[in-house]
């Protein structure tokens, strides 16, 4: 990387040095930052496409306010990465992602210009309006603004929030960042309202020329312009159908140029002088600046490290498939044998692994847009109405549907299936996407049955077991490559609460692991024996029921229970465990090995479960201080 390449972003140490620029130099550094993302984020992966999207409209917003006193509130994250190099962090920017580096996504605890800590979609306006609110009740007067994509438009939550900001009448400034596309294709009515602005255009230059029109009139004009408000509505519902951010209480303008820095800063200047909640709508091309970023955004909205001449993700072609592409796969097998099948996900059919499945049946598959609560809730109504409905959300992100989970679901009894992907340590994204919690959400939900399973091939297992079970079913699976074990085979139920000794012995130690973590027990198994220390490994499979009948059968000859799992320790799969022992009043030392009582960083997954004390060499190492005692 030449330094000399960044001469003028190497200058800029805070955003108020971007006050002093031209409009020629604003222009200059927004290339310069451009390239600087390109080149770090080729060597350690992160989210290009949606950032690269961001950065004039980020040149453009930091030259005009003042952070040393204005808060910015960036939705998810993922168009942050050019707020993190304006804010002092350029250098740590060669780290992102990275163990003891930065985060991907704006954090509060890492920077003071970091106004609200994100990474879960649609919460900015409803955190800029807290701010706004308290700002006002402490005499203050710096101004708030959140920047929302449009993908994130789709939550309710956003919807939820700019009710109350129009309602309130607060001096609020929301910059929708309209590039057309979240992850995957935005779905549902507000993209097509979008889509209708975009191409529409012409709606404020309509408003402007009638003003003008009827200002001229002698007398009567500015009257008839300021009362006539059928006039206004008139344009409104010819030309951009709806005007649902004005009907809600914000000024509109737009859509205007994302990419044209010397007229968002005339707008935002404008706009930093109006009073109340004013809706900003700047439109963006995603991956702006880098040719295959713009050919191919989904691939590069969230991507690994990559060949920077030729765009191509370095990838190992020898891994085993993913279990997502296993699930992927599976799901369209079962549902070509069983016509009431159906699938839903929230704005990620590819990331789920349901791109296959919604090409083969588009009837029976519904992107729901980032509503996990919806997702849900659809899902228990299909099953009500006699369908087979499977629910693909990442573990993080299903955090958001607990109630629906409870009341909708688990209440009534309904046959929903919920596949949790990413669940576990998730590497490079961090703290806000680590799925570390499910096993714990779930356990205390009456009816649910949870499973989770050892390899790709047992995910298959779970997922046509789950398709026969009348009960709520969850299936939780890590993110990356199986262990490469044969799913050819045919697929049969696995007896619901069953679990499987894979080692059996005739020591006193029993080793009870679930889902990822069966592997490493075996692995710390064959470490132990070589200490002369024999040990019996149990691949669990359900959390929910457990196979109590084992349990009580190996307490009868085991002295120590030593329980694994990949989610927190609180409340988890050996929180189970030690609540069984207690209530038959079983006396057994039980040492567990799980996700501790604080906030996982970033790095990747093999250095993230060494940091938290589980790969095998230092389960065996543990095993053996617990046992000497």
């Amino acid at each position: 990387m030449e330094e000399n390449a960044f001469s003028l972003l190497n200058q800029i140490n805070s955003p108020d040095d971007l006050h002093h620029l031209s409009s020629d130099e604003l222009e200059r550094l927004a290339a310069e930052l451009r390239e600087y993302i390109i080149e770090c984020v080729s060597k350690t992966g992160g989210h290009l496409a949606p950032s690269l999207g961001a950065v004039d409209l980020t040149v453009a917003l930091y030259s005009v306010f003042s952070l040393s006193c204005d808060k910015v509130v960036w939705d998810v994250g993922h168009q942050a990465y050019a707020h993190k190099i304006l804010t002092g962090r350029r250098e740590d920017f060669k780290k992102l992602r990275q163990k003891d580096g930065i985060t991907g996504f704006p954090c509060r605890a890492e920077s003071s210009y970091d106004a609200f800590g994100v990474g879960h979609a649609s919460t900015s306006i409803s955190a800029a309006l807290g701010m706004a609110i308290a700002r006002d009740l402490s005499g203050r007067g710096e101004h708030i603004i959140a920047v929302i994509g449009d993908g994130a438009m789709t939550g309710g939550e956003s919807f939820e929030a700019l009710d109350q900001a129009g309602d309130l009448g607060k001096n609020l400034i929301v910059i929708l960042n309209d590039n057309g596309r979240s992850i995957d294709f935005n779905v549902g009515a507000m993209s097509g309202y979008l889509s209708r602005i975009r191409i529409r255009p012409e709606y404020n230059r309509a408003k402007k020329d009638i003003k003008e029109l009827l200002s001229n009139i002698p007398q009567i004009g500015d009257k008839v312009f300021k009362t006539a408000e059928f006039i206004k509505e008139g344009v409104k519902s010819v030309i951009v159908p709806g005007g649902i951010f004005e009907e809600m209480g914000f000024k509109y303008i737009g859509p205007i140029d994302g990419h044209n820095i010397p007229l968002m800063r005339e707008v935002f200047d404008d706009v930093r002088q109006m009073d109340g909640p004013i809706l900003v709508h700047v439109r963006t091309k995603k991956g702006r600046g880098y040719l295959p970023a713009e050919l191919a955004p989904d691939t590069f909205h969230g991507v690994g490290p990559f060949d920077l001449t030729t765009g191509k993700v370095k990838s190992n072609p020898s891994a085993p498939k993913s279990y997502t592409s296993v699930f992927g796969d599976t799901l369209v097998r079962l549902g070509e044998a069983n016509e009431d099948i159906v699938a839903i996900t929230a704005a990620m059919p590819g990331g789920t692994g349901l791109k296959a499945f919604s090409e083969r049946f588009p009837d029976r598959f519904f992107d729901v847009g980032i509503a996990e609560e919806h997702a849900v809730t659809l899902a228990a109504g299909l099953a009500a109405g006699g369908k087979r409905p499977v629910v693909a959300i990442y573990s993080t992100f299903a955090q958001r549907a607990y109630d629906q989970l409870m009341h909708d679901v688990c209440l009534q009894n309904l046959p929903v299936v919920l596949c949790l992907d990413r669940a576990g340590l998730v590497g490079a994204d961090g703290a806000t996407h680590h799925g570390a919690f499910d096993l714990s959400y779930l356990r205390h939900m009456p009816n649910m049955t949870i499973m989770a399973p050892k390899d790709e091939n047992e995910l298959r297992l779970m997922l046509f077991t789950a398709l026969m079970q009348s009960d709520p079913c969850a299936i939780r699976y890590p993110r990356g490559s199986g262990l490469g074990v044969s799913c050819d085979g045919p697929m049969t139920g696995l007896e619901v609460g069953k679990a499987e000794i894979i080692r059996e012995s005739d020591g006193g130690v029993a080793l009870l692991a679930i889902g990822t973590m069966v592997d490493n027990a075996e692995k710390a198994a064959e470490l132990l024996s070589v200490d002369g220390i024999d040990a019996t490994v149990v691949n669990m499979r359900f959390e929910k029921p457990l196979d109590t009948e084992l349990l009580m059968k190996l307490s009868e000859t085991k002295k120590v229970f030593v329980t694994l799992e990949e989610n927190a320790l609180m409340g988890g799969f050996g929180s189970a465990v030690l609540e069984f022992l207690a209530d038959n009043d079983i006396d057994m030392r039980v040492l567990r090995f799980g996700l501790p009582d604080r906030f996982i960083g970033q790095g990747t997954q093999t250095e993230l479960r060494e940091e938290c004390g589980l790969l095998p060499a230092q389960i065996a190492e543990k095993i053996k201080r617990f046992i000497s005692k």
